[in-house]
């Protein structure tokens, strides 16, 4: 991965309805723990990471990097957002932006993924406007497929990785007013 581009980091805290999206604190690291060590949130991901091992590796504020935004419900962290340049990947996402989001299991089902991804997404679209956005995902993973459809990703192409059928989808970039 490299660098997301020329914006200023971090930005002002976004906020939805429900939820804000802002640069992570020292108060997250357990979230993040549960969140990497979660078998359930990384089925998908190659398998969850020894908690022992997020204990001792994880920096005391994780994660705090441009394009990576914690998500927050009424003060604690449910999940993850993240907007990285691809270096390595495909070659229709080399160059582009990609779209990566985690959540909590109990956070799961009530909407909050799309919600943020929008948030973030519209985010993007305001501070480098014109650049396209990719996704991937295993195709076994119906949610993450659903949640694509939404946010107005289109199969770029499927591919065989890491032992499983995978998506790549493209959002075209959004035209800034003339």
């Amino acid at each position: 991965m490299t660098e997301l581009g020329p914006v200023t980091w971090p930005p002002d805290p976004i906020r939805t309805e429900r939820l804000v999206l802002r640069q992570s604190e020292a108060r997250d690291r357990p979230a993040f723990i549960e969140l990497m060590s979660s078998p359930e949130v990384n089925t998908y991901l190659g398998g969850p990471r020894p908690r022992a091992e997020l204990e001792r590796e994880l920096p005391e504020t994780p994660e705090r990097w441009p394009g990576s935004f914690v998500v927050d419900l009424d003060g604690s962290m449910i999940g993850q957002i993240l907007l990285r340049r691809q270096a390595r990947h495909r070659p229709a996402a080399v160059g582009k932006v990609d779209l990566g989001y985690l959540f909590l299991p109990r956070a799961w089902g009530s909407g909050y993924a799309t919600e943020a991804c929008a948030a973030a997404l519209d985010w993007f679209d305001r501070a480098l406007p014109g650049e396209p956005v990719v996704l991937a995902t295993q195709t076994a993973n119906t949610g993450s497929m659903r949640l694509a459809a939404k946010l107005g990703f289109t199969e770029v192409e499927r591919f065989h990785a890491w032992d499983a059928d995978q998506w790549l989808g493209l959002r075209s970039p959004v035209t800034p007013p003339a």
